[in-house]
């Protein structure tokens, strides 16, 4: 597989993280399991103004984008961050800084090459 196409699919599989990560409530929700630790449904529920199929929707938009894994505990289900998942992204999104850093330094010395 080229170089090409791993960026490619790396981007695709990024691109469900950064969609599920794009919407508020979802974000919210991200936020929450990472500072609290595992939680219910009923838990992040109760926490806002939404339903439970609401947010149980929202769940299985982080669930695609495997941000999150829910385990059934009795009549509910616990929700838990992924956090290798977003240290993928992570990495993903460094490397993305670092071509950019030396693009942007090819530029600088292809204009102080070129002053007079």
């Amino acid at each position: 597989m080229s170089i090409a196409d791993q960026a490619t699919g790396h981007a695709g599989h990024n691109a469900l993280v950064f969609a599920a990560l794009g919407d508020p409530t979802r974000l919210g929700i991200v936020t929450r399991l990472s500072a609290r630790g595992p939680l219910s449904t009923t838990s992040l529920t109760s926490a806002t103004q939404l339903s439970r199929q609401a947010i149980a929707k929202h769940l299985r938009a982080l669930e695609d984008a495997d941000l999150v894994h829910g385990k059934r505990g009795g009549r509910d289900k616990v929700w838990e961050l992924r956090t290798e998942r977003l240290e993928d992204v992570g990495a993903y999104l460094a490397q993305i800084s670092a071509q950019w850093d030396r693009a942007l330094g090819r530029l600088r010395d292809f204009v102080e090459l070129e002053r007079p």
